[in-house]
């Protein structure tokens, strides 16, 4: 039987390799900055970035660290081993699905993702599973689109949602700073850089 798993993976292994000139433009415009602000805060030794993709964040990476990095979509991973080879890092790259990671609790210092929780189909199952291999006080950091604030451009975000999510497998008017409140962590933050389209969260278990 086929899952909403299963057809948004086909739809990011259709695009996987095109993903990079897709955003292009707007990875320069808007998002450079964004990421290094939220890399910026990755602490401890032991890091999982989840959502990896074609490996948008490899240059953002903090060095000598234990990186672990997945998708759950098996074209996008052959993209990130090839930018992996081509920058020579020392990185661990697996398939895998956020909402039934294959770590054990407690075993993650930082987990961070960036523009994932839009294609999660459950997106509460899968920050449950952040949460699980976070250890105590570790940090969940996420760089997410949401539904905007701004009540003019909300309705038009609700009306286009079911295009993005057919063509790419994205949605576009998710509440992921709620969905991240109500999944139990000590405390969960907003940062400064965020806009009424792009929130950085920090939550910590």
């Amino acid at each position: 039987m086929t899952t909403q798993t299963d057809i948004i993976k086909k739809r990011y292994d259709r695009i996987a390799p095109y993903f990079d000139r897709i955003e292009g433009m707007m990875e320069k415009m808007m998002f450079g900055d964004l990421r290094t602000h939220i890399w910026d805060k990755v602490t401890g030794e032991k890091i999982l970035e989840v959502g990896v993709g074609t490996g948008k964040n490899f240059s953002y990476y903090p060095a000598n660290k234990n990186i672990s990095a997945i998708d759950f979509s098996p074209v996008m991973i052959q993209e990130a081993k090839k930018k992996r080879q081509s920058l020579s890092l020392k990185i661990k790259l697996l398939e895998m699905d956020v909402q039934a990671l294959d770590f054990p609790d407690n075993y993650f210092d930082t987990v961070i993702g960036t523009f994932l929780f839009c294609s999660v189909p459950d997106p509460e199952q899968g920050l449950q599973e952040l949460k699980r291999v976070c250890k105590p006080g570790g940090e969940v950091l996420l760089l997410e689109h949401v539904l905007s604030s701004n009540p003019l451009i909300a309705p038009i975000m609700h009306l286009l949602n079911s295009l993005t999510v057919r063509l790419v497998g994205a949605n576009i008017n998710r509440k992921t700073v709620q969905t991240v409140q109500a999944c139990g962590f000590s405390s969960v933050e907003v940062l400064a850089a965020s806009s009424h389209l792009v929130k950085l969260i920090r939550a910590v278990k």
